[in-house]
């Protein structure tokens, strides 16, 4: 019988990371674990995400072991896989950092990496249909008997793109708690202005035009939201000579 524990284990990871709509949701923390799970499936020494923060600038995010992946990732400012993926929006494919191509492509970091025990490294982008959110960077040990192909790099991509989802999907979630939030203040805030005009029609035994033309220009008066003259005048705390001073229409 088949073994089907890796293809489990994917899969498992690839619910998690698209299960992201939660209040508490923290990105450093959610990229993080998603970091881990790479070092994991992939036979890694470390993973690290730099992504966009809405309103920011890009912020490295380390996996395992985390300062490692930072201080890899940190290097990158004068170019890096990373830094390129995220650049170009495509895979920077497996490359050996012995070889003569990445010490010219990337001397910092490649420096650094080869003085940190990595050998190979490679990194794919974090997209969400046109959208690039980010790019995940693998750095793999100088050890590893493995032989890194395209194989890695689709499992890699996968792992990105569930993330992009799930970082997406975190977004959509939030702007859309934010806006019905906004929806029901202003269902809110028309039903007190509705019952203050009610109020001050029946007092003062005139139209409902009038009342509400009496509400807004004190409003307008004060520099106050009507809102905030409805909730006062549900409360009976404003004064009607206050309330009606200016006002030409009948008494």
């Amino acid at each position: 019988m088949r073994d089907h524990t890796s293809e489990l284990r994917l899969a498992e990871v690839l619910v998690e990371t698209t299960d992201t709509l939660d209040d508490d949701f923290d990105p450093e923390r959610y990229l993080s674990r998603v970091a881990g799970h790479c070092v994991e499936l992939l036979d890694a020494t470390a993973a690290g995400v730099i992504f966009d923060a809405v309103g920011k600038h890009s912020v490295a995010v380390g996996g395992h072991p985390q300062k490692l992946a930072l201080d890899l990732l940190g290097a990158q400012h004068d170019g890096g896989p990373c830094v390129e993926s995220l650049g170009s929006g495509k895979p920077v494919p497996p490359m050996r950092l012995a070889a003569a191509e990445p010490a010219a492509r990337w001397p910092e970091f490649t420096a650094l990496a080869r003085r940190r025990g990595i050998g190979l490294t490679y990194a794919v982008p974090l997209r969400q249909r046109a959208t690039l959110l980010g790019a995940l960077n693998i750095f793999v040990p100088d050890t590893s008997q493995c032989l890194y192909s395209e194989g890695e790099l689709g499992l890699a991509q996968v792992i990105a793109d569930a993330t992009a989802v799930g970082l997406h999907n975190h977004r959509a979630y939030t702007d859309s708690r934010v806006l019905a939030t906004q929806l029901q203040g202003a269902l809110t805030s028309r039903i007190r202005i509705e019952q203050a005009k009610g109020i001050l029609a029946e007092r003062w035994h005139t139209d409902m035009d009038e009342a509400f033309e009496t509400l807004r220009r004190y409003a307008r008066r004060e520099r106050l939201v009507m809102d905030v003259v409805a909730i006062d005048v549900i409360k009976g705390s404003l004064d009607d000579t206050a309330l009606r001073g200016g006002w030409s229409g009948s008494q």
